[in-house]
């Protein structure tokens, strides 16, 4: 296995609080401590909500900016 690979791509795009926090949880559980997920969302709450999600769980929120349709975050697990 290879370390330094391209973060994980995961589209949450169209779904509304609380799914976008919920599916970014589920799906960090099942990666390895230091791996990186990139998300797209286009729920509004996001922007405030993927944040303090990292914060509360100990993730590290290496990027966050907005897009034409939502936010695209990468977090990289903690």
């Amino acid at each position: 296995m290879t370390t330094g690979t391209a973060a994980a791509s995961y589209d949450l795009r169209g779904l509304k609080c609380p799914l976008p926090v919920l599916k970014t949880r589920r799906r960090l559980k099942a990666m390895r401590t230091g791996d990186e997920l990139l998300i797209e969302t286009s729920d509004p709450l996001a922007g405030i909500d993927i944040p303090h999600f990292c914060n509360e769980e100990g993730h590290e929120l290496l990027r966050s900016e907005r897009t034409e349709d939502g936010h695209r975050f990468c977090i990289r697990k903690g």
